[in-house]
């Protein structure tokens, strides 16, 4: 079954804790037609975010995290959205990992976690969007 959803309503959160790196992505994401991003300094704000959409009943469909930040890093966010019960809508959220790091096991602990993704900076627009449209065609998500 394959889900669509509109492209003026698809919602990323972007996480890393350089607010510059954050305006960065949010204007690849644009540059690749979504306009709905919402932005969050750490792993702890970002679950707060995620939360607070889906309660408000505008879910956020996809996350690109840093890994390294300070509070609550990439690897911990993503196992606490891992690690909720069966049938939360959060469990499920796709989440690309954006790190400077390209440790081997850094991307096998990532794979382990359940990341969707694992991106090396420095990436561009098509590397970024290569990696969401994998992601989304792998989950029978299309965005039009």
């Amino acid at each position: 079954m394959v889900t669509t959803i509109k492209r003026e309503d698809f919602c990323f959160l972007v996480v890393d804790d350089f607010a510059t790196m954050r305006r960065i992505i949010s204007g690849l994401l644009r540059e690749l037609g979504f306009k709905k991003i919402l932005e969050a300094e750490d792993g702890k704000v970002a679950l707060r975010v995620l939360e607070g959409a889906q309660g408000a009943g505008e879910p956020v469909h996809f996350v690109l995290s840093d890994v390294n930040m300070p509070v609550m890093n990439g690897f911990q966010m993503l196992e606490s959205l891992r690690t909720r019960p069966e049938g939360d809508p959060l469990q499920k959220v796709p989440v690309l990992l954006v790190t400077a790091e390209g440790r081997k096991e850094d991307i096998l602990r990532a794979a382990q976690l359940g990341a969707t993704g694992y991106v090396v900076k420095p990436f561009n627009k098509d590397t970024i969007g290569d990696k969401i449209h994998l992601a989304l065609k792998h989950r029978n998500i299309l965005v039009e």
